[in-house]
């Protein structure tokens, strides 16, 4: 999976060619290593192949001291997910064309019409909320006629009068780039959450459609390969939950509109924000539209395989749901013909790795048996015995004499489990009961081991106080500090401690538990 930075750009992603070039060629281990692990041979003149680079490259003569810019440039660029340093340098094209820059959510227009636009619109940025939206509905009642020569306005208000009137007088404004955000008209409506009845937001639809306007219409947010469209801000959701970043108020109606006008339903980061929440109906509507069959379109021409296929994409679902116990996910998934026999394999995002386990060995091990009981039903193989997996399944459930009895037949499989899932009592703390955090924490899992409370995966992330201290779980909390977890630690990703989070995440009983001295 490409793992290119925010906002990534040709001039930087050259100096850093050019850096591990001049590493390779003084010998550094650590950038030797980069390139045995990406460009195996590159610096063995006798055996290295010629990569394709900006300009035809020397045959080195010997040893390191010639290692070319063209074989670090191929290195580079395939530790970012690339196969090569050209198709890196296309795909940068296609952001330099498709790209959008979130930063300009949070700059204010001084034109109220355009304020309106940026104010009224989901931006996947955080400040996305209710406060938002309303402060966009009042300054639209301020200003009733702000939509009347602002086609980008009149969308986001869903005023079919103006928006028929302005695409009468020009026609070409359907698929006009404007208002504070750059944004199409279509995609203006598609984000925006300041209202608007069914009827006028598929009127407007419809005109924009008729007159030319792209149903597939999307941007590259921040140059990361996954295309917001205008499908994926009508499902809405995403990490900042649904009350943030609602679907849009007439998602099925205006969904179906866009569907039935060309856009892909295989969109991967609409179905990336809707998988948390464990809803289907989008899912439903999504399989009515064609869901999972391969499709060719715009986005794919333009990303190629930087985002999975449909199978792909059904498979990231099924695996999400199965480790979040989604049954009725699951269910349907599986009854659409999603493949719940093969192990997941390849590379995949950190948070669905390709592991190796099958969907019915992921349910039992976290003891999710009704989950397991579908994709059995559904023709996936029982898994083969694995007493790691018992024994933490055991754990999830609570189930002390089945851990006890699991310990007393396989010697070592405690020092085994904690070996291979050190950070598991974070993801514990997160889906299990607290009692399942007390016998992990008996059977030796660090209690201020580094995971993740969002996905079963070993990422050094936060602690699971951290965890418990942003949830406001009180009752957690306590169990925590008292089984020895600290109050001082930090986390990986933003240097903070349980207080912070509980502090950030307005949760003021935890913070206060944890302010205690």
């Amino acid at each position: 999976m490409p793992t290119l930075p925010e906002r990534p750009d040709l001039q930087r992603l050259r100096r850093q060619a050019r850096d591990l070039q001049r590493a390779v060629r003084a010998g550094d281990p650590d950038a030797l290593a980069r390139v045995a692990a990406h460009h195996p041979g590159a610096t063995d003149p006798e055996t290295a192949p010629l990569p394709h680079a900006e300009t035809a490259p020397v045959r080195p003569a010997a040893g390191n001291a010639a290692f070319p810019l063209a074989a670090a440039q191929l290195v580079v660029a395939r530790e970012y997910g690339f196969a090569s340093w050209p198709r890196l340098r296309r795909y940068l094209g296609t952001v330099a064309e498709h790209g959008w820059d979130s930063a300009s959510a949070g700059v204010a227009d001084p034109d109220p019409a355009g304020e309106f636009c940026r104010l009224a619109c989901l931006t996947y940025t955080r400040d996305d909320g209710p406060e938002r939206w309303a402060a966009a509905r009042r300054l639209l009642a301020e200003h009733p006629g702000l939509t009347r020569e602002h086609i980008w306005a009149a969308a986001a208000a869903a005023r079919p009068g103006d928006v028929l009137r302005l695409l009468g007088e020009e026609p070409a404004r359907a698929s006009a780039r404007g208002g504070p955000l750059r944004w199409r008209p279509l995609y203006y409506l598609a984000y925006s959450r300041a209202g608007g009845t069914e009827e006028d937001v598929l009127a407007v639809a419809d005109a924009l459609l008729a007159a030319g306007a792209a149903a597939d219409d999307g941007y590259l947010f921040d140059g990361l390969p996954y295309p917001f469209t205008a499908l994926t801000g009508v499902l809405g959701e995403g990490e900042l939950g649904p009350a943030r970043q609602p679907r849009h108020p007439h998602w099925r109606a205006l969904a179906g509109r866009l569907l039935a006008a060309g856009a892909d339903p295989n969109d991967a980061q609409g179905l990336y924000n809707t998988m948390f929440s464990g809803s289907v109906e989008h899912l439903e509507v999504l399989f009515a539209h064609g869901l999972g069959r391969p499709r060719r379109d715009a986005w794919q021409a333009r990303v190629g395989d930087l985002i999975p296929s449909p199978a792909g994409l059904l498979r990231i679902q099924l695996r999400w749901a199965v480790e979040h116990d989604q049954r009725e996910r699951v269910r349907l998934l599986a009854g659409h013909g999603v493949d719940v026999r093969s192990p997941f394999t390849g590379d995949g995002p950190a948070w669905a790795p390709g592991d190796g386990r099958t969907p019915v060995e992921l349910a039992r091990l976290y003891g999710h048996t009704q989950i397991e009981a579908e994709l059995l039903a559904h023709g996936a193989p029982p898994p083969p015995p694995d007493p790691v997996a018992e024994l933490i399944a055991a754990a999830f459930r609570a189930d002390r004499p089945a851990v006890e009895a699991l310990a007393a037949r396989h010697p070592g499989v405690v020092d085994q489990a904690r070996a291979q899932r050190p950070g598991l009592i974070v993801w514990a703390a997160a889906r299990a009961p607290a009692q399942t955090v007390e016998l992990l924490a008996g059977l030796g899992f660090d209690v201020n081991a580094l995971g993740r409370a969002d996905a079963p995966v070993e990422q050094e992330w936060e602690t699971a106080l951290h965890h418990s201290a942003g949830a406001g779980d009180v009752e957690l909390t306590r169990r925590l500090l008292a089984l020895g977890a600290d109050p001082a630690a930090r986390d990986r990703r933003f240097g903070a401690t349980p207080l912070d989070w509980a502090r950030h995440l307005g949760q003021p009983a935890t913070a206060e538990l944890l302010a205690e001295p």
